[in-house]
């Protein structure tokens, strides 16, 4: 019998070895430090790539993996996996989401303490010589306030080992509903709410386009003058300019740094030259465990997938058999671009995802589809901790209920996804349906038609139907040198609320939304990725 054969590329755990090696199923061959040339030669020898971050698989290695079914990366992220170029090729690219979540954990409240009490400060003193007792007064956790942005795996760790040394834990989660955040002792508050009142603030979010930059000049000058700051998400949530200037002026007490915007950082960042600040090389997953876990994860993952025992942690699409998912692909790809375009028009925390199907998508198993909806909800806000596979489960444990209505009769579009969010604020439905080239586009939001590209960057513009609007969106994006490659618009009716979809290519800078913001008639603007 021809064995399956893996290649390992990064250096992999020893535990997580013996898994793949147990039986007769499979050859694994260790080839570590490979060049990309080296690695493309040989990358159609196998049925199965295991990576870390070291190993660059690009689109050229991709398309030269001629046997290739599954990549499985032993970490969080797939930034160093072509994911498109897998998709395309019919490749499963697998990620280990939580096999570092105790390691992060654990060093994110190791730095909440080591700022409490002025530990590495307190250390260097005594390295040198000094006995300085009165300078390195410290604080008590007891009965202080934690502040926790993103309440997932991490954050909810962290919040665990908050509470057993008497903190209350004020989180801020979209995507985390106040019953269930209730039930864990948490409560669930404003971002607003959080940094001014918190003593410490720890970060748990990935960083997106929503998270970069989100603590800046003007959060740091809301929050306490005694509070602590600990980031050991990702570099360039906080400003790390804001950050020195806020250090320089003594506005906030310590901040300790995992993360940076640049790594390894410039010798003269200048966080650095404060004695408040405390800095760690990116140690977060650097534990023995860590690594352990998530080499055992991402082999068990990896094996299963490739002995048709069943798909877990994929990121780019579920497992469906060749005839559905022909027929459903099109629709898979709607779903995901449907729900990022909602999620990030939605205001407020989501209780309940209602999602409608009608015409053929009732003759078959649209759960892929329910995924891939789901996926796109998520995705902007928890960027790599969510995909296809666990988006279901994610939103289940954020008390987000998803509900799948296969209706009898045909609705007004033929084969037409209808989806209804509704928040502790508002109820949005947006509607999906595929062009006669099988295209996604969005036919309706709340009352208003429109006939929308969901794709790339695009302005959501929501206004009082009054003459001008076109020109004024027309004349902002023209000043700033923006090109308008498609703009639809409608109106519930003469004289009401209208809306305006504009795919534009590339970014709009904050001040032109300013500024379109500002203009009479305008209601909403949003810059939206899909």
């Amino acid at each position: 019998m021809t064995k399956i054969k893996i290649l390992v590329s990064d250096k992999l755990a020893e535990e997580g070895l013996k898994i793949l090696r147990e039986g007769d199923a499979f050859e694994v061959d260790c080839k570590y430090d490979l060049k990309p040339e080296q690695l493309k030669e040989i990358i159609g020898q196998y049925d199965a790539l295991i990576v870390r971050s070291g190993t660059q698989v690009t689109e050229d290695i991709i398309a030269a993996a001629t046997k290739l079914k599954v990549i499985g990366r032993a970490g969080v992220g797939l930034d160093n996996v072509d994911l498109k170029a897998a998709t395309k090729k019919g490749i499963i690219a697998m990620n280990t989401p939580g096999g570092n979540t105790t390691s992060t954990a654990e060093h994110a409240f190791s730095l909440i303490m080591a700022l409490a009490r002025n530990i590495p400060q307190a250390h260097s003193s005594m390295k040198a010589g000094k006995w300085e007792r009165s300078k390195f007064q410290g604080v008590e956790l007891y009965g202080k306030t934690l502040g926790v942005i993103g309440l997932g795996r991490i954050g909810s760790t962290v919040a665990k080992f908050a509470q057993g040394f008497g903190m209350t834990i004020k989180a801020y989660d979209p995507f985390l509903s106040a019953e269930m955040a209730a039930k864990r002792g948490i409560a669930v508050c404003t971002f607003e709410d959080l940094i001014q009142n918190s003593d410490f603030i720890t970060i748990h979010v990935p960083k997106t386009d929503e998270t970069s930059g989100m603590i800046g000049e003007k959060q740091i000058n809301m929050m306490k003058k005694s509070v602590r700051l600990v980031n050991c998400a990702r570099g360039g949530i906080i400003d790390e300019a804001a950050l020195a200037k806020a250090l320089e002026a003594k506005r906030i007490a310590g901040v300790a740094l995992d993360v940076y915007d640049e790594e390894p950082p410039k010798p003269d960042m200048p966080v650095m030259k404060f004695d408040a600040c405390v800095l760690t090389p990116h140690l977060g997953a650097s534990t023995a465990e860590a690594q352990v876990n998530v080499a055992i994860e991402v082999a068990y993952s990896v094996r299963d997938a490739l002995l048709g025992k069943g798909i877990r942690n994929a990121a780019n699409f579920p497992s469906l058999d060749e005839e559905a998912f022909k027929v459903l692909e099109p629709y898979i790809d709607l779903g995901d671009k449907l729900g990022k375009f909602a999620g990030q028009l939605v205001n407020g925390g989501i209780k309940t995802v209602k999602i409608s199907y009608s015409g053929l998508l009732t003759k078959y198993n649209v759960m892929p589809v329910t995924m891939s909806l789901a996926h796109g909800i998520l995705k902007p806000i928890l960027a790599d901790n969510v995909n296809t596979i666990n988006s279901i489960d994610i939103a289940k444990d954020r008390g987000i209920d998803i509900q799948e209505v296969h209706l009898s009769a045909e609705g007004e579009f033929v084969n037409c996804i209808m989806l209804e969010i509704v928040t502790d604020k508002e109820t949005l439905e947006v509607w999906g349906t595929l062009s006669s080239n099988k295209k996604p586009r969005i036919v309706k939001v709340n009352n208003v038609y429109v006939e929308a590209v969901p794709s790339g960057n695009i302005l959501f513009i929501r206004n009082s139907d009054i003459p001008g609007i076109v020109g004024a969106v027309g004349v902002a994006l023209g000043n700033a040198r923006i090109n308008i490659a498609y703009i639809t618009f409608g109106r519930e009716k003469e004289g009401a609320t209208a809306v305006s979809v504009v795919n534009v290519d590339g970014d709009v800078p904050v001040a032109v939304i300013d500024g379109l913001k500002a203009t009479k008639g305008i209601q909403f603007v949003k810059m939206l990725k899909v």
